[in-house]
């Protein structure tokens, strides 16, 4: 019986989700038993690379299946980053169709065959676990197209995938087309499709290609465009053995987990707010005294920070001093260290003064004034609470968003007048920032927090120029 790998594309195109969102949703992907997650393409290399350094990290089966990028050393670059990863699989996706190589490439078919060839063999100088996509292949001279699969064969591919790009296919013309493709192949190379739902067939499309003597299906757990998760991992459960075939989804926590997935990428975010956040695993452990310097680093880590020499230093000589007072320190107690204690900057922003109207029967407004370099900056803006009105007044006098990776606020101390403490996390670059703040006000706490992770992110960023 043949196993069909399957590869999950739904971060391909849920690119709106949060940094955190993103880790998220492949560690569901990953303990759902999909044989490879594919990414999207890099766009920044910043941000994409410490999202893939924290995938590497984060997903313990799966293979991360990441495009490379145009750039000459785009291959090195991504294989550097997933040096942590359990699998890895560098992909080089090239368009085969006349239309596409010319109008999106420039390039003529000789051109295009020896790029195909050229940064296949640069990934397989890299990895051994090389894809090439050929996109828009249904649309391609298939004697062409069988020359670009060749060339790429031979240049150090193992996977080669049939794009139906334009999506308007049959199945049996996808059928007919991949049986084709697989009996040009030399054996051991895996065939693979990527459907496009155009007319509501990639599902049907995706069984013939399977009968065809497809290895691999390209799918998504979230959304119609292409193949679906649940669906395709049904059939195989249900009459795989009348295809000879078989999957290594986990088909008991299929429903539960594809739930939480369309949950966090479809979760409606208010018009109003850009901070709004869908689920997330929170991290879970408890360090004591007894921890050393490299095991609070790798908490540190599991809770998203790179911390530098100097503040790794800072905070476990405040974690020294929390602990031997106490049992165990937390996961929310060390963030509130790491807030306290690392990158202690001056101060560029500082709070002149707010005032926050809300109510049950109005809206939330706020009024804050800041102060730069000892000139007073005000803005004033409606949120969905007043915490979110006073962020976003904030946003508004800086003129810049970062992403609210978390917000954490608890009561230190007891009775009418207690103190409340917010720790903000906030993401610049793919890096996090955190700060702390207390008072007996939550709404003064969270702003003095949003503050000291904001005088952070700015301090660097000025000292980076």
């Amino acid at each position: 019986m043949r196993t069909i790998q399957i590869t999950d594309m739904t971060m391909q195109r849920e690119t709106s989700l949060s940094f955190r969102e993103k880790i998220e949703l492949c560690k569901l992907l990953d303990r759902l038993g999909v044989d490879a997650i594919e990414t999207a393409p890099i766009t920044n290399r910043r941000e994409g690379g410490l999202l893939l350094k924290s995938l590497s990290s984060a997903v313990n089966s799966a293979c991360l299946t990441v495009p490379v990028p145009a750039e000459d050393d785009g291959a090195a670059f991504v294989f550097g980053c997933l040096q942590e990863a359990k699998r890895i699989r560098l992909q080089v996706a090239q368009p085969v169709s006349t239309v596409q190589m010319e109008y999106l490439c420039h390039k003529k078919p000789e051109a295009m065959l020896e790029l195909i060839e050229k940064k296949t063999a640069a990934c397989k100088a890299l990895c051994d676990d090389v894809e090439f996509v050929a996109e828009d292949a249904s649309r391609s001279e298939p004697a062409f197209l069988q020359e670009a699969m060749g060339r790429a064969v031979k240049a150090g591919a193992t996977t080669v995938t049939f794009c139906d790009t334009a999506g308007d296919a049959l199945p049996e013309e996808l059928e007919a087309a991949i049986r084709s493709l697989r009996d040009a192949l030399p054996e051991g190379v895996r065939l693979g499709v990527r459907i496009s739902n155009a007319l509501y067939l990639a599902n049907a499309c995706a069984v013939a290609a399977i009968r065809a003597g497809a290895d691999e299906i390209k799918l998504t757990a979230c959304g119609e465009h292409t193949v679906s998760l649940q669906r395709l991992a049904t059939l195989l459960q249900t009459r795989g053995e009348d295809l000879n075939v078989r999957c290594n989804v986990r088909t008991t926590e299929l429903a539960r987990t594809v739930a939480q997935i369309e949950w966090l990428c479809k979760t409606n975010r208010s018009k109003a707010s850009p901070f709004e956040l869908g689920v997330r695993e929170e991290a879970d452990f408890s360090l004591n005294v007894h921890d050393d310097r490299a095991a609070l680093e790798t908490s540190a880590k599991q809770l998203g920070y790179d911390l530098s020499e100097d503040d790794l230093a800072r905070v476990y000589d405040a974690f020294q001093r929390v602990a031997s007072r106490k049992d165990g320190v937390s996961a929310k107690e060390l963030d509130a260290l790491i807030a306290s204690a690392a990158l202690q900057v001056p101060p560029t922003y500082k709070l002149d003064s707010y005032v926050i109207n809300a109510g049950n029967r109005m809206g939330a407004t706020s009024h804050i004034r800041l102060l730069k370099n000892g000139v007073c900056q005000e803005g004033i803006c409606i949120g969905d609470g007043p915490i979110d009105a006073a962020f976003l007044a904030i946003e508004q006098i800086t003129g810049t968003h970062y992403e609210l990776d978390d917000f954490q606020i608890r009561a230190v101390t007891e009775g009418r007048e207690a103190m409340g403490e917010t720790v903000v996390r906030l993401r610049s670059g793919g890096k996090l920032y955190a700060g702390r703040g207390i008072s007996t006000d939550i709404v003064g706490s969270s702003i003095y927090a949003y503050l000291a992770a904001l005088n952070k992110i700015v301090y660097e960023e000025e000292n980076a120029q």
